[in-house]
């Protein structure tokens, strides 16, 4: 009886229920139920059945109700529910196959009849199931397919930064905390695109790979720069860009690579238009790029590198609040203020290192 597939029977009179068990209980695993309420309870239960079949005239709560309910749940919404019913009326079996049935059964019964429709139903509900498992398979390929890629081009300029991978894991949870407390600001109702939190979550890593175009001279100097080198740091902005935007032009607008490119080529940007590479202002400037700058400015700022010692979290907020409407956007500021013990929580989970500096420094002295 375990291998054979579940029917569910709906039907107050007892009479009906047996008839129907009697014609079908050799070929499946029949499941009776006399009220609306308790076939919801058997639908939704951790062993649901695969096929319903429901009376429409029942009291309290009627079969159309039922259906409804059924198709209003996550967890019982695919299962192919027949109306089996003294109605007859073309008014209600259009309000039947409108409430979710996928099909209308008049009574008397007639078994054969009965018999190849529950047949047909099933068979075309396994093949929908086949299906949603070839398309939910190919979707958890693609989305590793893509994290491979961001962590191995995340990697690949990681390999030549002298800053550590904790940078990147700092920063990547700092954009995904701003991102879920403005994901309902008005403001901000590009952070209600399904995945779109998650997915500046995951392209976050790439911000600074255009540092793979930097000359080593001046990514990997640890004194500070002269201003001719600081011209040369800052085209990483367009080396990302460009380096993000080739693989997109391959693999169209809408690919994953599309919120990196953003923040690789706007996450230098500022508020107030003196930012780079465009000098772009205001809400000119994707909210992607927005995101990052405060993430990327308050990490380098908490952070300890060869050139500098790490600043208290408590200096670095008033240099944050000082940027409030010059080089941060006020809203990410106000969300990063309202966050911000977890941001010192993540900075703390994820610090550097000392054998990690000494690594930094490694490659720096002996390339």
């Amino acid at each position: 009886m375990a291998d054979k597939q579940k029917i569910l029977i709906v039907d107050d009179a007892t009479d009906n229920l047996q008839i129907l068990m009697e014609i079908l209980r050799d070929h499946y695993a029949v499941i009776p139920a006399r009220t609306g309420e308790r076939a919801l309870a058997l639908a939704a239960s951790d062993s649901p059945p695969d096929l319903i079949l429901l009376d429409v005239m029942m009291p309290h709560m009627d079969g159309f109700e039922v259906c409804l309910k059924l198709k209003a749940s996550p967890k019982t919404w695919s299962i192919p529910v027949l109306f089996i019913t003294a109605l007859n009326d073309e008014e209600s079996e259009i309000r039947g196959l409108t409430v979710g049935g996928v099909d209308f059964i008049t009574k008397p019964i007639n078994h054969v009849l009965v018999k190849a429709r529950i047949r047909s139903h099933l068979e075309l509900k396994r093949h929908k199931d086949h299906l949603n498992e070839l398309v939910s398979q190919r979707t958890k390929e693609l989305i590793q397919t893509q994290d491979i890629t961001i962590q191995t081009l995340a990697s690949l300029a990681e390999a030549r930064d002298p800053e550590t991978g904790g940078h990147i894991k700092r920063t990547q949870n700092y954009v995904r905390l701003l991102a879920e407390h403005l994901q309902f600001h008005p403001r901000f109702t590009l952070l209600q695109d399904e995945g779109m939190v998650e997915l500046l979550y995951k392209s976050a890593p790439l911000h600074d790979v255009g540092k793979v175009g930097v000359p080593d001279h001046i990514l990997l100097k640890p004194g500070k720069l002269t201003d001719e080198e600081f011209i040369q740091m800052k085209k990483h902005s367009v080396y990302g860009w460009n380096a993000l935007r080739a693989a997109l032009a391959e693999m169209g607008e809408n690919s994953f690579l599309r919120i990196a490119a953003e923040i690789a080529y706007t996450h230098h940007e500022k508020w107030d238009g003196s930012g780079y590479p465009r000098g772009i202002a205001g809400d000119a400037i994707p909210v992607s790029g927005r995101l990052m700058a405060l993430a990327d400015v308050y990490d380098a700022l908490i952070s300890r590198r060869l050139y500098k010692p790490a600043m208290p979290h408590e200096k670095a907020m008033s240099i944050i609040i000082e940027g409030r409407g010059n080089h941060f956007d006020p809203d990410v500021v106000d969300a990063f203020l309202a966050r911000q013990d977890e941001f010192y929580a993540i900075a703390k989970e994820y610090i550097d290192s000392d054998a990690a500096l000494e690594m930094a420094v490694k490659r720096i002295t002996h390339g």
